[in-house]
């Protein structure tokens, strides 16, 4: 296992370089997204107003305060549970060139194959951490489709954002699947031991 320092947006031989058990810190710039955005590209056909080219994309609809020169400022920027979204994964990757997706709990097993097949990594995020990702976010960039508040499409400029672990990799391993692995093997062998 390795640390690794990313700056987003990358390229591919970036992401295809780390390995299951790594552990990321970005900087550079995180694109916040979630349910109502992905659905609004994928199953309503637009065209998202920002690239995600080369992207760390956050599961996120944060808590922040408009300013009165109509900026945001960050108040609680958490992330959500990305198993739900698996299916947006592969379009995210192979027809937007994103790199990484960030959340919690992982993404579903079927998303492991188009990881590998385009390029791209999930990257972990301990729950109840949001106190302290929020304090890596320098600044809210841009923000779109404000109509969708707070599932918008969010640019952050972050420093130091993280630590994360690198949960599903490019390479068609997944920690996820391999914690599960070991808690079937232990209830086989704590099983077979009682016989």
């Amino acid at each position: 296992m390795a640390h690794h320092e990313l700056t987003f947006p990358t390229d591919e031989a970036a992401v295809r370089a780390l390995e299951a058990g790594d552990t990321v810190t970005i900087q550079g710039h995180i694109i916040g997204i979630r349910d109502a955005t992905q659905i609004r590209i994928f199953d309503q056909g637009r065209e998202p107003p920002m690239s995600l080219e080369g992207g760390a994309l956050l599961h996120t609809a944060p808590n922040v305060r408009k300013l009165a020169d109509g900026r945001y400022e960050p108040l609680s920027i958490g992330t959500t549970t990305s198993a739900r979204m698996s299916r947006f994964t592969e379009p995210l990757i192979r027809d937007h060139g994103a790199r990484a997706i960030m959340g919690k709990g992982g993404l579903l097993p079927e998303a492991l194959g188009p990881l590998q097949e385009h390029g791209g990594v999930y990257l972990a995020i301990v729950g109840g951490a949001a106190a302290l990702q929020t304090t890596q976010i320098v600044e809210i960039e841009q923000v779109e489709w404000e109509d969708l508040m707070p599932e918008c499409l969010w640019r952050f400029r972050v420093c130091d954002f993280g630590p994360l672990i690198v949960a599903m990799d490019a390479h068609g391993r997944s920690l996820y699947e391999d914690v599960q692995a070991e808690a079937r093997r232990r209830i086989d062998e704590t099983l077979s031991a009682k016989i």
